[in-house]
């Protein structure tokens, strides 16, 4: 893949700010979510997971997503590069809309590596 094909989303701004506010209508309860991004961080340390860990508020609630770390690899090998922190957080953003839309909102949602890539190819990062 050359240089002039490549999606990438660089990091820029305030980390709070990768991810405008955006609201969610839930199929199952016609509820309207409010999320906000906060921030991301490795959770080995804090969580002793082997994940990326990206904050939310969920109407006010913090709610965290454990991105695993197989799916960042899987990336840099595929791609020839590493997925950025902005990358990262649109991910985690668009599983949570999926989440949101489709059940009750939890405290914790641990992505599996499946969807991690599923979200990369639908959001077309390259």
């Amino acid at each position: 893949m050359s240089p002039a094909t490549v999606t990438r989303i660089p990091n820029q701004g305030a980390m709070s700010d990768f991810v405008r506010p955006f609201e969610v209508s839930s199929k199952m309860t016609d509820m309207v979510y409010r999320v906000r991004f906060s921030h991301m961080w490795n959770a080995i340390a804090t969580r002793h997971a082997d994940t990326i860990d990206c904050k939310f508020y969920v109407d006010g609630k913090g709610v965290v997503l454990g991105l695993p770390h197989t799916a960042f690899v899987e990336f840099r090998e595929r791609y020839k590069r590493s997925l950025t922190d902005r990358e990262s957080s649109f991910v985690a953003a668009e599983y949570l809309r999926e989440r949101l839309e489709q059940e009750d909102e939890h405290e914790l949602y641990d992505v599996t590596h499946k969807d991690v890539m599923r979200i990369i190819e639908k959001l077309s990062i390259r």
